[in-house]
């Protein structure tokens, strides 16, 4: 009995160490099981120790949970520039450290809104585990990667791996090189993110060529992305041309930088025409006239089906009339004979009309085909109209405000764009009046409320920059109110 008792004992026993590395005491601990087998519990202290135990990985970085901020101290500094409060210098240096950075939504474990992984590599293991892990946490709504050694293999894996997240909105990669340039993959049409940053990634024009033909072509565009950061890239010229194709039917996108790239004056013309109005090119014209023909064949076919001809009607007589028929000839059979009558023109039709019989439910005549369509063609029209539906939300080609001057056809501007950061590039003055007629062909109720050009090739004092200023000011005073601003302590975004 004392034999058993011991080991009873020594099982009982919990060991502060294995609490420690483990996070689960030992009447929690999961029965041994494979990588696939491992269920997520949602914690990632939890869950992420032992996903590369399975892997037999050691060498990992801690997890570091960061709990959400009071009430209190979230009012004292509302308002206030976090990088600016001394308070926070301390949690800036522990989240600088190489760790699995985790942000709680509120005090439950089970509630991470945002995973960041700073400062170590992402090989093809530790991507595994965090495409197990991910689709977890149904909370998930920022994930991070810093400095963590991506390759086009692993990025694609995370973009598999995003689109399982139902709540992850907010993408940043920064600071990885990709040989193959495979960010794009990130900015597919189906794609929900709504932010998306790329800073410090060495991004070339071969990255904004392929990152601007999924903002927008003639027959898809992104409807989700709000934000795009591609600064500190290596973007020049062409790159910028890219990316302003992009913005010429794109219709979503809010706030873009290219603040400390490689664009010139040849860049900065592109972005600066899609702004204000641009003529359409051969391409659109004729993609143009393809919707606007997909659009009248799928309005007849719609026509078609909602209307039905009169000679089309059913021949078959409705449950009423044939019972109120049956009544009729009821009460004929029921009179004497002597009192029969020839039967009027009135009494034959409706006799004849009584001898149809009603058609059987298979295999009817031919005409009867005619009156009701297949289930094919019934499915193929609304796939049509569907597709066609689709088509027209949101694509500026159909647009009803496009002018034909001198032989062309020229469509609005991009006035959705609110914040166009261009700093620290190679601009110099002779690009600037571009801008500035573009800006003044915007209407007041859209276009841009921030235009960022400083530190540029030209100098501040510049004649045209500081017209640009003055326009950008008044629209911004006109549009959000400067006297309720300036009583806030806020000034308007030019810069």
């Amino acid at each position: 009995m004392s034999r058993r008792k011991q080991v009873k004992d020594r099982t009982d026993k919990t060991s502060p160490e294995e609490e420690k590395t483990t996070g689960q005491t030992p009447s929690e601990t999961l029965p041994a099981q494979t990588f696939d087998e491992y269920q997520c519990t949602g914690n990632v202290e939890i869950d992420f120790p032992g996903l590369c135990a399975l892997l037999d990985l050691r060498c990992i970085p801690a997890v570091g949970t960061k709990q959400p901020a009071s009430s209190s101290s979230t009012a004292e500094t509302e308002g206030e520039d976090a990088m600016d409060i001394p308070s926070q210098i301390k949690d800036t240096s522990y989240w600088s450290k190489p760790r699995l950075q985790v942000e709680l939504e509120n005090d439950d474990p089970l509630c991470a809104k945002s995973v960041k992984v700073s400062g170590w590599k992402v090989d093809e293991q530790i991507a595994r585990v965090l495409q197990k892990m991910l689709p977890s946490l149904s909370h998930l709504q920022s994930l991070q990667f810093w400095q963590a050694g991506l390759t086009d293999p692993v990025v694609t894996s995370l973009v598999n791996t995003a689109s399982l997240c139902s709540s992850l909105r907010v993408v940043s990669l920064e600071g990885n090189t990709l040989p193959e340039h495979c960010f794009h993959c990130l900015l597919s049409e189906d794609s929900v993110l709504t932010h998306l940053s790329l800073r410090n990634n060495r991004m070339g024009d071969t990255s904004a060529r392929l990152i601007g033909s999924l903002l927008s072509t003639t027959r898809t565009s992104n409807k989700n992305l709000l934000s795009l950061n591609l600064a500190f890239n290596s973007i020049g010229d062409a790159g910028a041309a890219h990316i302003a194709q992009g913005l010429r039917l794109n219709r979503a996108l809010l706030f873009l930088s290219l603040c400390n790239n490689q664009i010139g004056d040849s860049g900065a013309a592109h972005l600066a025409a899609v702004l204000g109005d641009f003529a359409l090119t051969h391409d659109e014209v004729v993609e143009r006239r393809k919707m606007l023909l997909e659009r009248s064949q799928s309005t007849s076919l719609r026509v078609n089906s909602d209307q039905t001809p009169t000679d089309q009607l059913p021949l078959v007589p409705s449950s009423t009339s044939l019972k109120e028929d049956n009544k009729g000839t009821s009460k004929k059979k029921e009179a004497p004979k002597k009192e029969e009558k020839p039967a009027t023109s009135k009494e034959k039709s409706n006799k004849k009309s009584s001898d149809v019989k009603a058609p059987p439910s298979k295999g009817g005549k031919p005409g009867d085909r005619e009156k009701q369509p297949s289930a094919q063609e019934v499915q193929s029209s609304t796939a049509l109209n569907e597709q066609v539906e689709s088509m027209e939300m949101g694509n500026p080609l159909l647009d009803e405000s496009l002018q034909h001057r001198d032989g062309q056809l020229f469509l609005p501007g991009n006035t959705t764009l609110a914040s166009l950061n261009l700093t620290g590039n190679r601009i110099t003055e002779r690009s600037l009046p571009l801008f500035l007629t573009s800006v003044g062909m915007q209407g007041e109720d859209g276009g841009l409320l921030r235009l960022c050009l400083q530190r540029n090739s030209f100098p501040p004092e510049c004649e045209t920059y500081v017209k640009i200023k003055e326009v950008m000011t008044l629209r911004y005073q006109r549009r959000n109110g400067c006297e309720e601003r300036e009583e806030e302590g806020q000034g308007p975004l030019v810069v």
